[in-house]
């Protein structure tokens, strides 16, 4: 039959999400420290064995069994000559444990505060030990938060067992934080303080771009789409760069959704933040013309052993290529690893020194022109002249 005793302690480990073996660790600790308090000696070794089925305990005094020259503590060591006179399987090392349990355990006010104490104690490590387990297998994951307060910028959101921290340079630029909101954030790091464990959080991390499409996209999920790349200013534009080894996959599309139901729901989460999906290649012509994108690409010219390419594209696309203070341009170089330059296409007659030529021509034309023009007006009067002549002769 279960005792309230029993029923007590496993409410505990409910409450506070450890094991059973823990409280009972803390309870026995509690009874030594007690019973050194009223009934021990100095030095003691004293150590409690707690049945949880009865509610009842032992007491024992503990001393270890260690070379005759090495006895310093004589409460808590003994001799290995001496310990062979009253056990003869007894060596190095060996505990010997004495029954010291008293007929009635009574413990006075001071020892019954300390085992309080002691218990109060061993279950806040229990616990913070516990949640220090739990979320250090978070880490590199995204989890859902809610904000619990808000101090000097400096976000505090409820994780349910702990709370994590979202410092001021992990916050997505121009995103507001009120009481009770709820979002998912990214597990950056977590350790050990003297309050507890410390979870550091982030909304900027880029890596919560791709953790987002790993939950949403299955296809990235099972591994069958892999991101190969992503460039990121968080609050503005991502880029990503995914690919596939199926062929019956649209990579691009398998990432965008339905009418962009998929990449949306990531869009929405990160507060309304762009995201350019592109396909990743191997060549890195094709692959610097997938990232500039949705700019159109003429042409692509690159240098292997500096990792710099020089990018075409025509005039009406040269503002699109290059964004919002160079902003498509910077994620396509953080995309790809290749320094980028973009220049308006030549089409043929287009510079500068051509079009200098061909106003110079086109001078020399009109001066030819005007020059044979006038010689034609000079004959025509010549012509008048002597059909004038002739007619007077004529007469």
């Amino acid at each position: 039959m279960t005792t309230e005793f029993e029923l007590a302690i496993k409410q505990i480990c409910e409450e506070k999400g450890i094991s059973e073996d823990e409280v009972i660790s803390s309870i026995e600790a509690a009874l030594s420290a007690a019973f050194r308090k009223d009934y021990g000696e100095k030095g003691q070794n004293i150590e409690a064995k707690f049945d949880l089925a009865s509610g009842s305990a032992k007491i024992f005094e503990v001393v270890e069994v260690v070379e005759d020259e090495e006895v310093e503590k004589p409460q808590r060591e003994i001799g290995v000559k001496e310990a062979q006179e009253k056990d003869k399987n007894l060596k190095l090392g060996d505990k010997i444990k004495t029954d010291v349990t008293p007929d009635e355990i009574t413990f006075g006010r001071i020892a019954a505060q300390t085992a309080k104490q002691v218990i109060t104690q061993r279950l806040r490590e229990a616990e913070r030990n516990v949640i220090m387990d739990t979320f250090k297998k978070q880490e590199g994951t995204v989890v859902s938060a809610i904000v619990q307060r808000v101090e000097k910028n400096t976000v505090f959101v409820d994780m349910g067992q702990a709370t994590g921290v979202l410092l001021p340079s992990e916050q997505i630029k121009d995103e507001h934080y009120a009481i009770g909101q709820r979002f998912k954030v990214y597990v950056m790091s977590v350790s050990t303080s003297q309050k507890g464990p410390e979870i550091l959080v982030s909304r900027a991390h880029e890596d919560i771009v791709r953790k987002l499409f790993d939950i949403e996209v299955p296809e990235v999920g099972d591994g069958e789409v892999e991101i190969k790349a992503l460039a990121r200013e968080a609050g503005s534009r991502s880029k990503v760069a995914v690919y596939t080894t199926h062929e019956e996959i649209d990579p691009v599309g398998a990432c965008v959704g339905q009418r962009g139901s998929r990449v949306q729901t990531i869009i929405s989460e990160l507060n309304g933040e762009k995201i350019d999906i592109v396909e990743w290649d191997e060549n890195p012509v094709k692959f610097i013309t997938n990232a500039l994108s949705p700019a159109k690409v003429i042409s692509v010219r690159i240098d292997e052993a500096s990792r710099h390419a020089i990018v075409e594209v025509m005039e009406d696309q040269l503002s699109l290529a290059i964004g919002k203070s160079g902003q498509n341009v910077r994620l396509a170089v953080k995309l790809t690893g290749w320094t980028i330059d973009v220049e308006k296409a030549n089409l043929g007659g287009d510079t500068k020194e051509e079009k200098e030529t061909e106003v110079k021509e086109d001078k020399k034309k009109v001066k030819k022109e005007k020059k044979s023009d006038k010689k034609t007006e000079k004959k025509a009067k010549k012509t008048d002249k002597k059909v004038k002549t002739e007619k007077k002769s004529t007469k």
